[in-house]
């Protein structure tokens, strides 16, 4: 076996030919195996955030920061790394990601205070960007368009599996060994993660050689900054509160302008174009609503698992972790690649969508009182996601010239980063209001079920209080699966109006 090497005026990966690249699935297992690190650490740190408050006197401010400068830092440059991977380089960018997140989680596991964290825990995000947008890139540029769906497919599978197994695999860890342990188990799998790219993936980039678009890149980032931090910042801070306002206004005033100036120039980062293509904007809307659903109803789910059902923090993420095996299991089994070419995009989609939205109404209506109704809707709503998921980045990936393709991993990280925060404020806001609206007199005005339980005094208010949460909570899951559904329906329709105009345009 040799190393690959590439014209560097190709977009086509050297090896290719008319069935893919021939080491394609073993360079998907490599590339999944760096998109997993970084996928664990979106969620491994919450589990540790006890020993960090102890150890190193974090306080909860600290604490936040901890966690969201990752996210912050990789949600801003997710735009900007797609667009330096098509330009310059996917492999070397991969490359690039892979080294700075394990320099990052080496920095991380030494750290002496929270500063120190917060700093390396932003370093790793920037590593965490380029991974992100790089990986789906590679797998567009290796894949041929009817194997693509199987293979992001599978991409999308290591995305869940990330989720279900981050608190699994750092609270393991935290049994036996400090808490450092969980950012340097990072670095064995970033080593073999290098040597791997470096022997198999082949590079490519975009051939025309587009002039680097430093504004947009400048104006991207503190967009998606501006708007990210203050979707984290909002259920702490207060939607209306100074800081989300001034924030949410900045990110969006920048994002504005970043779409005017993409218009005017002629070597764009992002070109505004794409938002003309049918195809593209209903998946992008589809890929908003699914990250709604899903992100929205664990936020609810855990609380409820915790606050009315009784159950411990371990208990509860143990119990939605079949939401995302579900995700696992069909992706693996390659259910929703089959649909895909048995059904078309629209269908699949709506197919998708449907079950989520169905999922949630079973949580909603079966699941208020006890977990069995719930785990019948989490493995609905995992089936649905499982089918719509790689249905939509197909759609967005194909919608986009394979020389953007990085700009189209972008933006595919950026709607699902939006969804997340979108699902988590505006189901929030309706669990708020509902939970607020059915308090007793006795709780009235409490803004949280732990302050309207200790307001409670006897025990016909506190079972009171308890059941209005799981009002508030049912309410909220039926208002996203209605979300959900209506979304599916208008993506459908919108790619579906899309394939009609391009077999007119062919056959004219």
């Amino acid at each position: 076996m040799t190393a690959q090497t590439a014209d560097p005026t190709s977009d086509t990966p050297p090896g290719h030919h008319a069935g893919g690249h021939p080491q394609r699935w073993l360079i998907l297992g490599v590339i999944c195996l760096a998109q997993l690190t970084v996928l664990l650490d979106n969620t491994i740190l919450n589990v540790a955030i006890p020993s960090l408050t102890e150890e190193m006197h974090a306080s909860t401010a600290d604490v936040q920061w901890m966690i969201n400068a990752y996210s912050l830092v990789q949600s801003g440059l997710l735009l900007t790394a797609g667009n330096a991977a098509d330009r310059y380089g996917r492999k070397k960018m991969l490359v690039a990601g892979l080294a700075l997140f394990g320099i990052g989680s080496l920095a991380a596991s030494l750290a002496q205070g929270p500063g120190q964290l917060i700093a390396a825990r932003a370093g790793m995000g920037i590593g965490g960007a380029l991974l992100m947008t790089t990986t789906l890139a590679v797998v567009v540029q290796i894949f041929e368009e009817g194997e693509r769906p199987k293979a992001i497919g599978l991409w999308g599978a290591v995305s869940s599996l990330g989720f279900a197994a981050g608190p699994l695999i750092g609270g393991s860890l935290l049994e036996h060994f400090w808490w450092g342990s969980i950012f340097l188990i990072n670095l064995p799998v970033a080593l073999l993660g290098l040597a791997a790219v470096v022997w198999l993936v082949p590079e490519s980039k975009n051939p025309t050689g587009d002039r680097p678009d430093v504004v947009g890149a400048v104006l991207s980032t503190i967009g998606m900054t501006g708007v990210v931090f203050a979707i984290i910042s909002g259920p702490g801070h207060g939607w209306t509160s100074q800081r989300v306002l001034l924030s949410a206004f900045v990110g969006v005033a920048v994002l504005t302008g970043f779409a005017l100036w993409e218009r005017r120039i002629p070597y764009p980062m992002l070109d505004m174009h794409f938002f003309r293509d049918r195809r593209f904007v209903g998946a992008v809307a589809g890929g908003i609503l699914v990250a709604f659903g899903m992100s929205g109803s664990l936020f609810l789910l855990t609380q409820h698992l915790q606050f009315v059902l009784g159950y411990d923090p371990l208990g509860a993420g143990l119990r939605t972790a079949p939401l995302a095996l579900m995700i696992v299991v069909l992706n693996l089994s390659g259910v929703g690649a089959r649909l895909l070419a048995k059904l078309g995009t629209p269908a699949t989609i709506l197919c998708g969508m449907g079950l989520l939205a169905l999922g949630l109404t079973l949580i909603a209506t079966l699941g208020a009182d006890g977990y069995g109704g719930m785990l019948l809707g989490l493995l609905v709503m995992g089936a649905g996601i499982a089918v719509a998921m790689p249905a939509m980045a197909t759609a967005i990936m194909s919608a986009i010239p394979p020389e953007k393709a990085g700009v189209g991993a972008g933006v595919n990280g950026t709607l699902a980063e939006f969804g997340n925060g979108l699902g988590v404020a505006v189901l929030g806001a309706v669990l708020n209001s509902r939970f607020g609206a059915l308090l007793p007199a006795a709780a009235a005005g409490a803004g949280s079920l732990p302050a309207a339980y200790a307001a409670a005094h006897t025990d016909e208010d506190r079972a009171a209080v308890t059941d209005a949460f799981a009002s508030g909570v049912q309410t909220s899951q039926l208002v996203g699966s209605a979300a959900v559904l209506a979304g599916g329906v208008l993506t459908a329709v919108l790619l579906r109006r899309a394939e009609r105009s391009s077999q007119e345009t062919a056959a004219a």
